[in-house]
């Protein structure tokens, strides 16, 4: 149960899109509780250590609470195994509790696409983890619409920023590119593809939350203009003050990396992602809430000072 002197707004996990729900309501003067298996402490939040997997443990850690940011979810390659259960836990638990749930999302659901990818598309994915994904939303969509619990969410492309590492564009890149060396990325990085900055995901959830309007449905997250992969490379190599030099990665060399790192074999199939335009329309979002997409180069400069404590 959340303690009586405790803010009623909730955000499950601790990694960078939870911190970034936490800075957009610490701004706004919410002090929140964050819901951790190991009860990790954020600044400006209360700790609570709870297993949200189990549905009574979710169930009691929710009582009381007004909004819940669901930012939790298991590691990348036991989704199909472990992400079904955990959100059906997390959605018993806001039933019980009237809470609002606010799910964090991205674009595994839909289909390769062959213009800008729009909140309309159907979800049609067919890999694995994107059917997932598809279903999950689904699941929440006809809870919202039966009147069971209210349901919201935001939908974010490949995201980037201070804390993120497990991503197209996160240790395994910037590591390499602050080290004025070769960055291995996935597809051709002269494709365009849309990247998300994690601070912009957090204040998109945030501003969910307030907008009754927007109950009900999956909105995409505001992102800085689309570039390509080779081009927010050399911005954030010009801000490092290293070269941008980017080497595809063959599909035969993830196989053999994914044989020992099973994040990497997971990112297998995801590949289409970057092997055509990956362009994602956040207009919808903005018609409603407003356009708050960190410029690219400043959110740049945040995540390469966040890795090089020298160049801040």
């Amino acid at each position: 149960m959340i303690p009586s002197s405790s803010s009623s707004h909730v955000v499950f996990g601790a990694g960078p899109v939870a911190r970034s729900v936490v800075a957009s309501l610490t701004a706004r003067g919410v002090r929140p509780v964050v819901v951790t298996r190991s009860g990790v402490k954020i600044p400006d939040s209360v700790s609570v250590r709870a297993d949200i997997s189990d549905v009574s443990a979710a169930t009691v850690v929710l009582a009381g609470a007004e909004v819940v940011y669901q930012c939790a979810q298991p590691a990348y390659q036991c989704w199909p195994q472990e992400f079904p259960a955990l959100q059906a836990s997390v959605l018993h638990a806001a039933r019980s509790s009237g809470a609002l749930l606010v799910a964090a999302e991205n674009l595994y659901g839909y289909a390769p696409p062959t213009t800008p990818l729009t909140e309309d598309l159907p979800l049609t994915a067919k890999t694995r983890k994107g059917a997932i994904r598809a279903a999950m939303w689904q699941q929440l969509e006809a809870a919202h619409r039966s009147g069971d619990v209210r349901v919201v969410a935001a939908r974010a492309s490949d995201f980037f920023g201070p804390g993120v590492a497990v991503s197209t564009v996160g240790d395994r890149f910037f590591g390499p590119l602050l080290a004025d060396k070769t960055v291995r990325v996935l597809g051709d990085p002269d494709f365009l593809h849309t990247y998300t900055y994690v601070g912009d995901f957090g204040e998109a959830l945030v501003r969910l939350s307030e907008s009754p309007v927007t109950w009900g449905s999956a909105w995409h997250v505001p992102n800085s203009p689309t570039i390509t992969t080779r081009q927010f490379a050399e911005r954030a190599a010009a801000i490092a003050g290293t070269t941008a030099t980017l080497r595809p990665v063959a599909d035969w060399q993830l196989r053999l990396i994914g044989a020992f790192v099973p994040a990497v074999r997971e990112m297998r199939e995801m590949r289409y992602e970057f092997d055509r335009d990956w362009v994602v329309s956040h207009d919808r979002y903005v018609s409603v809430l407003g356009d708050h997409a960190t410029p690219l180069d400043e959110a740049l400069r945040a995540t390469v000072a966040s890795r090089s404590p020298e160049r801040r």
